[in-house]
């Protein structure tokens, strides 16, 4: 078991070391923007990419706060389960996301979406819906983007197959961006 947990490790060291870190620059500077703006960045996934969506929210409120200066506007669509159920219930799952952000997003705002296989139906309407909207959209997804590959305003695909290593590296992608934009906003402070 021992060589296998070690395996794991280093394969998914090997993988994030093949990360588009051009890619990810992008999207630090197009997260960065929204401060300058103003602008609201929402979050969405499903299962684990959920507790990413709601991770990365969590980072840039509080994680990004630099002295007296707050951190970034942001909410995570998958966060309340009355909202969710009631729009399933009510709608179709599907649509929990796009509704959602046709009652509150703006033209301007991010919308950030997790999706290991980039095909998942909720978050390919999200992305729909804000493209009409007139929201910029980056995407988080895993062996050939999937769906969101070409919907995407930015794609940053985990170089693996592996799910498991999918939702682990864009959890290692949003702490990577979350400590950049930190140390990008303290600097401005000084």
């Amino acid at each position: 078991m021992k060589n296998a947990l070690k395996d794991y490790v280093y394969e998914l060291a090997k993988s994030v070391c093949q990360s588009d870190f051009d890619t990810l620059n992008k999207i630090a500077e197009l997260i960065l923007e929204t401060k300058k703006t103003h602008a609201h960045i929402y979050t969405a996934g499903n299962g684990g990419s959920a507790a990413t969506a709601s991770h990365v929210t969590n980072d840039l409120i509080k994680g990004c706060r630099v002295g007296d200066n707050t951190g970034f506007a942001a909410s995570s669509l998958n966060d309340s389960v009355p909202v969710i159920t009631c729009l399933a219930n009510d709608f179709s799952y599907e649509d929990v996301f796009s509704i959602q952000l046709e009652t509150n997003a703006r033209k301007g705002d991010l919308l950030l979406v997790f999706s290991g296989s980039g095909n998942s139906p909720n978050i390919i309407n999200a992305v729909k819906a804000a493209k009409k909207i007139g929201m910029t959209v980056i995407g988080f997804s895993g062996r050939d983007g999937g769906q969101l590959n070409g919907i995407c305003d930015v794609l940053i695909i985990a170089p693996t197959d592996s799910m498991e290593q999918i939702e682990d590296m864009h959890l290692i992608y949003e702490h990577a961006l979350v400590s950049v934009l930190h140390q990008t906003l303290s600097e401005g402070a000084k």
